[in-house]
């Protein structure tokens, strides 16, 4: 019946990446390592991440006609994602500035260039890729009301899955299709607003999110794992213990392989476990989509 196992609509961004000792502060200059450039963003991150994983998968996003936009294009179809949903044009691609620390932390300025142009006529114009998915992913990299045309142009029986990065508050249509919503402790506590303030125990987010709409909740906790909440109860997914080189996408490789997983069926705790073990394999490399594992890899973690 479905043509793809994951639809991911999203950010596709250049990735400019600098090792620093440490991140600076307000006023300052620190010197770091040569520049490298590797293709990202949340939305190709997550197609990349899924595709490697083997699971068939497509894009629909904005990229420049520039060199950065090529650069994004053969390293999905190089992972096996379908690309027809690539656009091309309309503004430079996306640029993400990213110092890494020693410890494998990482900060970062987003540019979003032709991710703004991504509209809601885009998305009504990929209404084939909608119901040709069993799930299909977003985030906030792109434009607020694409990714509520996003859940608007949802198939009968597919599956939404959200993970609301760079966070900000959300309209009660886009939280009600969430199943799940994927926050870490951040993007948990900016959609909470003041309600975070009540406790500060990870279980009572996922519990204080849920009243908010959502059929499902992933809180991500890092090395901590995570935690999942639904209307069965709130359970701990434990983390896999690896040494941390560089964090950079290791949430959107979390979420592909997450959506992935439940698309096939999974439980969502099940789902969750599978994942983390994605995110532990992907810290271990540096870089974002050069980092995504196969599904031999995962299984051999």
């Amino acid at each position: 019946m479905y043509d793809y196992d994951l639809l991911v609509v999203g950010s596709a961004n250049a990735d400019l990446v600098i090792g620093v000792e440490r991140r600076p502060g307000a006023g300052e200059t620190v010197l770091g390592s040569d520049l490298a450039v590797h293709p990202g963003g949340k939305g190709a991150n997550q197609a990349v991440a899924a595709a490697r994983l083997g699971a068939r998968t497509a894009l629909l996003a904005r990229v420049g006609d520039d060199e950065h936009g090529r650069l994004l294009l053969d390293s999905l179809r190089e992972a096996g994602a379908d690309t027809v949903g690539v656009l091309v044009g309309g503004a430079p691609t996306g640029v993400a500035l990213i110092t890494v620390d020693p410890s494998g932390d990482n900060s970062i300025v987003v540019s979003p260039g032709a991710n703004g142009r991504l509209t809601p006529s885009d998305v009504r114009a990929a209404a084939s890729l909608f119901h040709a998915s069993r799930v299909v992913s977003t985030q906030l990299e792109i434009p607020l009301e694409s990714v509520v045309e996003v859940v608007r142009s949802l198939a009968p029986g597919s599956r939404f899955v959200l993970n609301p990065s760079p966070p900000r508050p959300l309209p009660s249509e886009v939280l009600g299709a969430c199943d799940p919503l994927i926050v870490n402790e951040h993007e948990a506590k900016v959609i909470l607003g003041d309600s975070a303030q009540v406790s500060g125990e990870p279980e009572d987010w996922a519990r204080l999110l849920l009243a908010k709409g959502p059929r499902s909740v992933v809180v991500t906790l890092g090395g901590e794992g995570a935690l999942v909440a639904s209307s069965a109860g709130v359970t701990r997914v434990p983390s896999v213990k690896v040494e941390a080189v560089d964090t950079t996408g290791a949430g959107d490789a979390f979420t592909a392989a997450l959506a992935w997983r439940l698309g096939t069926g999974e439980p969502l705790a099940e789902a969750a476990a599978y994942a983390a073990r994605v995110g532990a394999a992907t810290v271990t490399k540096e870089g974002a989509q050069v980092s995504f594992p196969t599904a031999a890899e995962v299984a051999a973690l």
